[in-house]
């Protein structure tokens, strides 16, 4: 048996600790912090250096949603997963474990959180359900955010305060490649990772591995195998690339919701290797046309985190590639693509530090958005059909003309004509802003092979294997990630007992 998977035997390790944690998100650190309070001596490796660590944590909203009602929001998740159930004994430990977090931040990170937008429905509930006509949805109360405040890696400073209040083992630039088990068991006993000068680091774990290494939205191949996606356009960190996912698999584990995502318009320049967010929000004077030149949906549909209601059910949206075509109006209105001061999320505003220009002329004139002084010229830019585009412009401004929206019933408080050129558009790929599957696992996130028996020592927490099979609502894609890391830091904890020494 190769060195890769062989147990490496007493005396061969260059370092020996009850658990490590691979990868410095949300659900990493809660379960690099969680496994320490329990008693258990952690190492936490992750891939990348400093300022690029953290996942998609460091770019995200960095909220948890809260719930008062631990039953319903058992109802709700069951209900967002549509027809794809999950275990029930995951649901619940998933409902009981997300209404403590706001406890836990605030007493084992000694952060302030308050409600995100409390003011919203005056009705001190926040930002209201995504889905409200899911049975369970009156259980969500809204987002909770460190200060109260979305993005700019609020939460995940606070969980790095957490680390380094207790000092706990983190070893950057060090990624692992793979996991060690034992020859006779098949139990994962350790990990070979690599060191920042290139050599080899032989960690053992004598309560288990966590893996906590993100998704897999940088990977093209399995974005394309997985998720049915010709591009992979990450709109967080472009380093997720399914590391943990391969790692997995090459000791037996079952996968899980592997075809699960939230997808949002998004567009890739030269030069970036995540995608940047196309969304309008100072105008609403835009269409979206496909390949052809026709327009192809409802630009705006009741929406939440990827899942748009459509023909009667909670569909991903958007999944297809089209160009969003709007005027000089819109052009002057605002940027299309948010800076920080509007949503403070996504790598290339917050990592990157692009700031887009107020009226679009600086990306118009570095030719990241098409120009046609003409539908025509716009038409030929897009390689699409100039006669469909200019049908469709008209049958638009005619809907808008109407009040009514006769092929997509578009919000007719939302219909805005396209004047006269120039026009303008950019071409949404779409972006993705995570996946969902990964690694299957039991409530005590215990990594399971297709057999549903449990692979010993190995826990799996976050994107790398997140427990939605469908739909989410606001703040339960972080809520997700601390709540089952603190699972995976305490299990994995627990089975240090035992162990041999």
């Amino acid at each position: 048996m190769s060195e890769r998977t062989r147990d490496q035997g007493s005396g061969s390790w260059d370092l020996e600790v009850d658990v490590v944690v691979l990868g410095m998100g949300a659900a990493g650190c809660a379960a690099a912090i969680e496994a320490h309070e329990s008693g258990a001596s952690v190492v936490l490796l992750e891939k990348l250096s400093g300022g690029l660590e953290g996942g998609n944590t460091r770019v995200s909203g960095g909220a948890w949603f809260r719930t008062h009602d631990v039953e319903g929001a058992e109802a709700y998740l069951n209900s967002l997963s549509g027809g794809y159930p999950l275990p029930p004994a995951v649901v619940s430990t998933w409902a009981r474990e997300t209404a403590q977090l706001t406890e836990w931040v605030e007493s084992a990170l000694g952060a302030t959180t308050a409600l995100v937008g409390e003011a919203v429905n005056g009705k001190g509930r926040g930002i209201p359900s995504e889905f409200p006509g899911l049975e369970g949805s009156d259980s969500y109360g809204g987002m909770v955010a460190v200060d109260g405040q979305l993005g700019r890696a609020r939460l995940l400073n606070a969980l790095f305060a957490g680390l380094e209040t207790r000092a706990i083992d983190v070893r950057l630039a060090t990624p692992a490649r793979r996991l060690v088990q034992d020859p006779e068991s098949r139990a994962v006993t350790g990990v070979l990772a690599e060191t920042p000068d290139g050599g080899t680091l032989r960690v053992r774990a004598r309560g288990g591995v966590v893996l906590a290494t993100g998704g897999f939205e940088g990977n093209v191949e399995m974005v394309r195998d997985y998720l049915r996606l010709p591009q992979n356009l990450p709109w967080g960190s472009p380093y997720n690339t399914g590391d943990g996912h391969k790692m997995a698999q090459k000791v037996g584990a079952d996968l899980w919701h592997m075809d699960n995502m939230m997808s949002i318009e998004g567009f890739a320049v030269p030069g970036y290797q995540s995608g940047f967010y196309g969304r309008f929000f100072f105008s609403n004077g835009f269409i979206f046309v496909d390949s052809l030149g026709k327009r192809c949906d409802d630009e705006l549909p009741s929406i939440g985190h990827g899942h748009a209601l459509r023909h009667g059910a909670y569909e991903h949206s958007p999944v297809r590639r089209v160009h969003a075509i709007f005027d000089e109006a819109t052009r002057l209105a605002g940027p299309v693509s948010p800076n920080g001061d509007v949503l403070a999320v996504g790598w290339n505003v917050l990592v990157e530090g692009y700031e887009w220009s107020a009226d679009n002329s600086v990306e118009v004139d570095k030719g990241w958005l098409h120009k046609g002084e003409t539908l025509d010229e716009l038409a030929a830019s897009l390689e699409v059909d100039p006669e469909a585009l200019h049908r469709t412009v008209a049958r638009w401004n005619a809907s808008c003309e109407a009040g009514e929206d006769e092929q997509f019933g578009r919000d007719p408080d939302t219909l805005v004509a396209l004047g006269d050129g120039p026009y303008y558009a950019f071409t949404s790929a779409p972006m993705l802003a995570w996946t969902n599957g990964g690694p299957r696992r039991d409530e005590h996130c215990r990594v399971l092979d297709p057999f549903g028996d449990v692979i010993d020592g190995l826990y799996a927490a976050g994107s790398v294997s997140s427990t939605y099979s469908w739909a989410r609502d606001s703040g339960m894609h972080i809520a997700d990630a601390l709540a089952f890391g603190r699972v995976a830091g305490r299990t994995a904890s627990a089975s240090t007992q035992g162990a041999s020494s």
